[in-house]
């Protein structure tokens, strides 16, 4: 009778080791899943802002391109670095294979099939990630 008693013990007692070691696993687990999402969250967190600085950037490039101003030009410059040191960067499109992951399309004109020939509004990625897609003038090719 303590024999069984005993055997019943022990394997209770390996059941709530096991058991121990999967919460403790689980657990794990969980904090290593709460720490990326936390990165992931921190990375992208500031997208919808820097997409609305985007549109000062956009603005202050026009002014540079026009006024030739040294100040809006130091201006424009200093502005790029700040976006650059958040990890934004320009899509390059101007000559390259049109891209809809990172690109759109707004206008067919006469050039080589499916190459980006202008660029209508310049696109960013924020960490490798498409912040504000490429406005792009695409070849059609030739017509037949």
């Amino acid at each position: 009778m303590k024999r069984k008693k005993v055997k019943k013990t022990e394997k209770k007692l390996e059941d709530l080791e096991n058991r121990l070691k999967r919460a403790l696993a689980d657990y794990a687990n969980l904090e290593k899943r709460i720490a990326r999402e936390k990165q992931e969250f921190v990375k992208f967190s500031n997208a919808q802002l820097l997409d609305k600085l985007l549109l000062v950037l956009d603005d202050l490039e026009l002014c540079e391109e026009h006024l030739k101003n040294k100040g809006v030009t130091m201006v424009y410059n200093r502005f790029q670095g700040v976006l650059k040191s958040e990890r934004v960067e320009e899509i390059k499109a101007l000559g390259e294979n049109f891209d809809p992951e990172t690109m759109d399309a707004v206008e067919i004109i006469p050039g080589p099939k499916n190459k980006v020939m202008g660029v209508v509004l310049k696109g960013y990625f924020l960490n490798d990630k498409v912040l504000r897609p490429a406005k792009v003038k695409v070849g059609q090719g030739k017509k037949k």
